[in-house]
């Protein structure tokens, strides 16, 4: 697990080849395997491969989704809201998960940001995709994952550019290692 931390790094330009249905499944596979809080599941994924409907979700934020619209595969993550408190947290963990997994089967993956992002001066990018994929109102979206195979490589950061400072031992602030 380690070493898939190590060699992780966000993919945003992806080659044209599609994933195989082997390796769908097995993103679907984690996905469904990820923990929540009191195993209530409220979860929703919606596996995206129709390049047009990719095409539109790209366009569901003015930042930071164009990207998706060469990704051969998004994964929408979303959760019923009535399910949980914690729906965005457990839509994160398995937002994670996918991205491991991605990276465990030689994929590159991007988290895009939709909850809390506008689309417009009129609507958010969570309503959105709410009215692109026909959802009910119960089901909130947390983030789209970008999945594809990497056109792009991006070698994990060194271990001397990561943020030591970051890590407190007893009590915040600098202490005794």
């Amino acid at each position: 697990m380690i070493e898939l931390l190590r060699s992780r790094r966000s993919i945003r330009k992806f080659t044209s080849e599609k994933i195989d249905l082997d390796k769908q499944k097995l993103l679907q596979e984690a996905a469904l395997r990820a923990p929540s809080s009191k195993n209530g599941n409220p979860w929703e994924f919606i596996f995206v491969d129709d390049p047009s409907l990719i095409q539109q979700l790209s366009q569901s934020k003015p930042h930071g989704a164009a990207f998706l619209s060469n990704a051969p595969l998004a994964i929408v993550v979303l959760a019923d809201e009535n399910k949980g408190d914690v729906w965005i947290e457990d839509c994160s963990i398995a937002s994670i998960l996918l991205q491991l997994t991605a990276q465990s089967l030689g994929l590159g993956s991007c988290w895009v940001q939709i909850r809390n992002r506008p689309h417009d001066q009129k609507q958010t990018a969570e309503q959105f995709i709410q009215q692109l994929l026909k959802l009910p109102e119960n089901l909130r979206i947390l983030s789209i994952i970008a999945v594809g195979h990497p056109a792009q490589i991006r070698p994990g950061k060194p271990i001397n550019e990561l943020e030591c400072n970051k890590i407190h031992h007893n009590r915040f602030g600098p202490g005794e290692p």
